[in-house]
């Protein structure tokens, strides 16, 4: 389950998030300030923080300075501060990502679970295999037989969706998310079949699974 602690005092964008993170696959927490962030904190720690920079109580950089980043907490800072000195200072204090308001659900969700994908990675192994394709999670390459297979950026995305999620089922949303968070155009069911099938194409066709009703699954064997 991934576990996140959302510290926003805005009522309707906490209701928002919450109808958008929810069980099973998601464990949301939320705080209206500073303190309230502190005690549920406090009773564990959650793989990821969404932490308004504006809070009634105190400076959400602070926050993360003196209480977040020395348990290596991965954050977004969610805040309506738009200028480029904010968004570069909180990349620079080690923040994960950032995004202004209003912003879109969708691309919250996808920066989120983009995160959280990370996260798995670094948790596993470098190298991954499946079948007779080698996928380097750190590197970025794919190897088939020992050759490296050249991809677009967007379906090296895709790819690397699948593999950070092996023995997995991915889902096509997913999927559709992860080309829209790419291109920042519109993406339709279509879409996402013609680049799996261009994908396997370049890799072959045994090594991603179509999952009925889900969408796709790579397995992967010890390397």
């Amino acid at each position: 389950m991934k576990k996140i602690l959302l510290v926003e005092d805005n009522k309707g964008i906490t209701e928002g998030l919450c109808d958008i993170f929810t069980e099973p696959e998601y464990k949301l927490y939320t705080a209206k300030n500073i303190k309230e962030a502190g005690k549920l904190l406090s009773q564990g720690s959650p793989g990821l923080v969404l932490l308004d920079v504006g809070l009634p109580d105190g400076d959400g950089f602070q926050f993360y300075k003196k209480h977040l980043a020395k348990h290596g907490l991965a954050v977004i800072f969610l805040t309506a501060k738009d200028e480029e000195n904010d968004i570069v200072k909180g990349l620079e204090l080690g923040a994960e990502d950032y995004i202004t308001k209003p912003f879109s659900v969708r691309e919250l969700k996808a920066r989120v679970n983009r995160v959280f994908m990370r996260q798995e990675g670094k948790n596993s192994v470098s190298v991954l295999k499946a079948k007779n394709i080698n996928y380097d999670i750190e590197k970025k390459e794919v190897k088939k037989d020992g050759e490296a297979v050249s991809l677009s950026s967007l379906e090296l995305r895709i790819l690397d969706l699948l593999f950070c999620n092996h023995n997995k089922a991915v889902s096509r949303d997913a999927v559709i998310d992860c080309i829209w968070e790419a291109t920042g155009n519109d993406v339709y069911d279509h879409t996402v079949t013609v680049y799996m099938k261009r994908i396997r194409q370049k890799i072959g066709d045994d090594v991603i699974k179509t999952v009925k009703g889900i969408g796709y699954r790579i397995d992967t064997e010890d390397n």
